[in-house]
């Protein structure tokens, strides 16, 4: 094996990485260290951001096309923001007790069903409809504890927008506002990561902030406009 070819499967594995981290997640979520959980799937929300650059830069695709970067990457995906944050979701003790389960495989399907969607992005790399990202969606659950009607309502609501032609931002490919949109990416990492410290109940003011920078990019995705196609 060349040098060449070290280095991409080594991107490769870095991938794959992520679902280590997912199942350690698990383990945690299993013995109820929530906060532990969260931080293992942010390790992976970072494995995620990185490892697309990181395969363009090694050239990864052409150098070793045996292995398919994107569909492992899908794998990764779907464990990490869909299959761990159910199970969270799940047996939080935040939903109703009899919605509980059914919601959380309700999450499980409709995550597997995004991520076989060929048309989940637009041209200019909005999402379409809601991008199963559940890890968000526990996370917040966790830090907000809304009641527990309200949370089942907002879990079936975000099931149902995953079928729905709305739009979501990307907040690293969209280039309108990406600036923007890559500064309250990071505050919105550091807020977080002060949440997990603190055991998901941070003071109130960063509750708020947090809700607030997930209301924007809502928002931003409702208010696209489509942008012209490269020549």
């Amino acid at each position: 094996m060349t040098l060449a070819e070290l280095r991409a499967f080594a991107v490769h594995v870095f991938t794959a990485f992520g679902a280590a981290l997912a199942l350690l997640a698990l383990v945690f979520a299993t013995g109820g260290h929530w906060a532990a959980m969260f931080l293992s799937l942010g390790l992976a929300l970072i494995v995620d951001g990185v490892d697309g650059p990181m395969a363009r830069r090694f050239n990864v695709a052409h150098v070793l096309p045996r292995w398919n970067g994107e569909g492992l990457d899908y794998v990764v995906d779907f464990v990490t923001y869909v299959f761990v944050p159910a199970y969270a979701i799940a047996a939080s003790g935040y939903l109703p007790e009899m919605l509980a389960i059914p919601l959380g495989l309700v999450v499980v399907v409709t995550g597997a069903l995004y991520f076989a969607d060929r048309n989940m992005k637009t041209d200019d790399n909005y999402f379409r409809g809601f991008p199963a990202v559940w890890n968000l969606v526990a996370f917040y659950l966790f830090v907000l504890e809304p009641p527990p009607w309200v949370a089942a309502a907002a879990v079936l609501a975000l099931a149902v927008l995953t079928f729905v032609p709305l739009r979501f931002v990307h907040p690293l490919r969209v280039k309108r506002l990406r600036l923007v949109n890559i500064a309250l990416m990071a505050l919105w990492a550091a807020l977080a990561f002060v949440a997990v410290a603190q055991d998901l109940a941070p003071p109130p003011a960063i509750a708020a902030a947090l809700s607030a920078i997930a209301l924007y990019f809502l928002v931003a995705g409702l208010l696209r406009r489509a942008e012209p196609s490269p020549q």
